[in-house]
């Protein structure tokens, strides 16, 4: 059954790296009309702040389909995940957990701001056959960086070893390793203490580790300028 929408649905975008943050808030800006993104680095935004929260999986542990419920939980909106992580399995959970939502990485903004859209109506969007690159931003982009060699970077940073990062990741540890030996081509990195030093010196590091609590010191930010 859907909802009718009053105005533009508020979005906040969750993910621990600010900088994954504004690249998704400025892929959806040209869609104001539609979507109105109140962007969250560190923190979860209030009950009641937002309609919808897209949650970027960027770095993010995905073998427990993350806090779905949690999040839904503390915000009384509903939660969507953006991943290229489209294992049946791995969206089936999340589904389960609570989870209104779950879009590829491969969507542009209008596709992403068109579900949003979707879901504040009451609909339950899923990963299509839709094709196309990456989207949004993330460190290392500059670089040349996919994000999926990113995101190894940052586990790698992080202090995580292959087999933990497999899990983390949904990947098999071979395909850790074919992440993992590209980027190093592309940094011109032969050890994984290089990496490590290297990442700690390119904001491979979140600020601090995400709040879920109700506490003291939730973070948030306004969205990015530009």
């Amino acid at each position: 059954m859907s909802t009718q929408l009053a105005g533009p649905v508020r979005v906040a975008v969750l993910n621990d790296y600010e900088i994954v943050v504004a690249g998704v808030a400025r892929m959806l800006a040209p869609y104001v009309d539609r979507v109105r993104v109140v962007a969250t680095a560190t923190g979860v935004p209030p009950m009641g702040d937002c309609d919808v929260v897209l949650y970027d999986t960027f770095s993010q542990s995905q073998g427990n389909v993350l806090d779905v419920e949690e999040i839904a939980a503390m915000t009384g909106a509903k939660v969507v995940l953006y991943s290229w992580n489209l294992a049946p399995s791995l969206v089936s959970e999340a589904l389960r957990r609570g989870a209104a939502g779950y879009l590829s990485k491969t969507l542009d903004g209008e596709g992403v701001a068109d579900a949003i859209v979707r879901v504040a109506e009451g609909q339950r969007v899923l990963p299509g056959d839709t094709q196309g690159r990456e989207h949004g931003a993330w460190p290392g982009q500059e670089h040349g960086l996919s994000a999926r060699e990113a995101e190894m970077i940052a586990l790698i940073t992080q202090g995580f070893s292959n087999l933990e990062i497999a899990g983390r990741a949904y990947l098999s540890v071979n395909s850790v390793k074919t992440y993992i030996r590209t980027a190093y081509r592309k940094l011109g990195f032969t050890r994984r203490s290089q990496a490590v030093s290297w990442g700690i010196q390119h904001g491979f590091l979140p600020p601090e580790p995400r709040r879920t609590d109700t506490g003291r010191g939730m973070t948030s930010v306004a969205a990015p300028r530009g």
